[in-house]
């Protein structure tokens, strides 16, 4: 039996667990409980995974509590969705476990789990039975029940995961959704994965082919316009200090803001990291000299680098969890930004239009990171700003950004549907405090019915509703609502539903797949079935939903 790891081997347990789940994202993404082919659990997990997977594969570090710390941050960093948020939790709690030791045991895999979950649970509002979190749990009581007994590693994962799958299995009684359609928890499917990769890895068993898959998956800014004359600040200076608890790192922050531009500082009980464009480089390495010893220094031209090369390196470098990573922070301009996520060039175009800061592509079918979320946020010049991530899936993944802002205040409004964010937009008001505005922008998308049109991709069972392939699906409030095999006949059930016959006002967004003709078609029949609504039509061009239907 193996007794323990280091910070090499688990960096290669967490590799092979990407791998492994990359090979089994599809089936997971297969177990929705809705036919709607958006399922995207398993695809979100495994572009989680994929992050910490780049960071590990640079190596240099031997430490177990050192790797675990670089995997936990990027984790954070590429968490996507709701199931990716709580895998970084996850991975955070057992970074803090395992933060000062050099290798793990059995026992410490035990207790560096059982954090995990911890942090996970009170992360989470409403924690609900049958989920990512019971089977997580399960594992970890399992895992140290056999620590105190068989305390070497291969033994105390191996129990973890076959307790873990005894658990996964009793999911579909616990969760009443999940009973309803017969099938087990994605997320719980996902982390029992990765932990089998880790298991496999750890027995030596080879990488998955999969794994070279993992490759290109980082997003990269587009720098194409960008002039080397704009250039005010000619070094990208860098450097890591330990930290002298007698001095304030802010008052460093003072000093090499005034020395050049870009600047990220920082800090915890440690250490402090510093990230600035500037002429003088000697200069802001001989002040953070006065904090503590330098321990990694990087000092590179700009005028000969090129500026997308220099962020990719700078994000590489960023490897502790809940931090700032080094996107340019845009100096604030007015009190108010907004940063929307949507899919559609028209839905895209609305938001801007109403003022939206940044929009990011993404929704159900592409979930966007925290680091995506994060990098608009940063961007946008405003003292407070406003995230929109306008689909529950994404709610999680921005409140990420909350804390990992230090020059901003963030606040989520928890949209879950586009037109939800849309409302809450327009009662955005610059004379407002922020207090006046969140209640507002709450109060606002509450009072926003949504239901949307899409189709079946698969035969499936709900509620005793028999669902075929190729069927058209009204769902309202991301529930289900009617089905037909005929698309205007299902418009007009829907028009005639409660929500759209007691609305004052109805948007109909239109997708990618809707001709204008079908549209107006649409428009006709709304405006028909509800003469008390003011019915408007927009080209919204989002994908998998033909129609996106609001009612208020």
């Amino acid at each position: 039996m193996i007794e323990c790891f280091d910070g090499v081997l688990f960096a290669q347990m967490m590799i092979h667990a990407s791998a492994l789940l990359q090979t089994q994202k599809q089936h997971i993404n297969e177990l929705n409980v809705f036919p709607v082919p958006d399922g995207d659990t398993g695809t979100n997990m495994s572009m989680t995974m994929q992050t910490a997977a780049a960071e590990l594969k640079k190596g240099g570090h031997a430490k177990v509590g050192d790797a675990a710390h670089v995997c936990a941050g990027a984790l954070l960093r590429g968490a996507r969705g709701n199931s990716g948020v709580i895998l970084s939790l996850l991975f955070r709690g057992f970074a803090k476990a395992i933060k000062d030791k050099d290798t793990a045991n059995g026992r410490d895999l035990a207790l560096a789990l059982d954090y995990g979950v911890a942090a996970a649970y009170k992360a989470v509002m409403k924690p609900a039975e049958g989920t990512i979190l019971t089977v997580s749990r399960i594992a970890a009581a399992k895992a140290a029940e056999t620590a105190r007994e068989a305390p070497d590693a291969e033994t105390v994962l191996a129990a973890a995961i076959a307790q873990g799958r005894i658990a996964l299995a009793d999911t579909v009684n616990q969760n009443p959704v999940l009973q309803k359609a017969g099938v087990v928890d994605a997320g719980g499917m996902g982390f029992l994965v990765i932990l089998q990769g880790m298991l496999d890895s750890l027995r030596g068993e080879p990488l998955h082919e999969a794994d070279a898959e993992e490759s290109g998956t980082r997003a990269q800014a587009d720098f194409s316009e960008f002039k080397p004359e704009e250039i005010l600040f000619g070094y990208c200076t860098e450097f890591i200090c330990s930290r002298d608890n007698a001095k304030d790192p802010e008052a460093l922050r003072q000093f090499l803001d005034a020395l050049g531009d870009s600047l990220v500082l920082v800090d915890d009980d440690e250490i402090i990291k510093v990230h600035v464009h500037t002429n003088h480089p000697g200069r802001v390495l001989e002040e953070g000299l006065t904090y503590g010893a330098l321990l990694t220094v990087k000092v590179e031209n700009l005028h000969e680098q090129h500026t997308a090369l220099l962020e990719e390196v700078a994000q590489a470098e960023q490897g502790a969890a809940g931090t700032v990573p080094p996107h340019e922070i845009a100096r604030p301009e007015r009190k108010y930004g907004v940063v929307a996520v949507t899919a559609g060039d028209g839905l895209t175009e609305v938001f801007r239009d109403l003022g939206t800061d940044g929009v990011i592509s993404g929704g159900q079918t592409m979930n966007p990171s925290t680091e995506d979320i994060l990098r608009e946020v940063n961007r946008t010049p405003a003292e407070v700003v406003f995230v929109l991530p306008n689909n529950k899936n994404i709610v999680m993944a921005a409140e990420q950004c909350v804390h990992m802002v230090q020059e901003k205040q963030v606040i989520v409004i928890p949209t879950r549907s586009v037109p939800q964010g849309i409302s809450a937009l327009v009662v955005l008001d610059p004379d407002a405090t922020i207090v006046e505005n969140e209640t507002a922008m709450r109060n606002a998308m509450e009072r926003v019915k949504t239901s949307e049109i899409t189709y079946a991709a698969r035969d499936s069972d709900f509620d005793g509703v028999a669902i075929k392939q190729g069927d058209y699906l009204a769902l309202t409030e991301q529930q289900l609502f009617s089905t037909d095999r005929n698309l205007k006949h299902l418009l007009k059930t829907l028009a005639e539903a409660a929500p759209q016959q007691e609305a004052e006002f109805i948007n109909i967004f239109y997708g990618e797949d809707i001709t204008e003709q079908q549209a107006q078609q649409a428009l006709e029949i709304f405006t028909k079935s509800c003469p008390k609504a003011d019915v408007s039509l927009h080209a919204g061009g989002q994908p998998v939903y033909y129609y996106m239907i609001s009612a208020e």
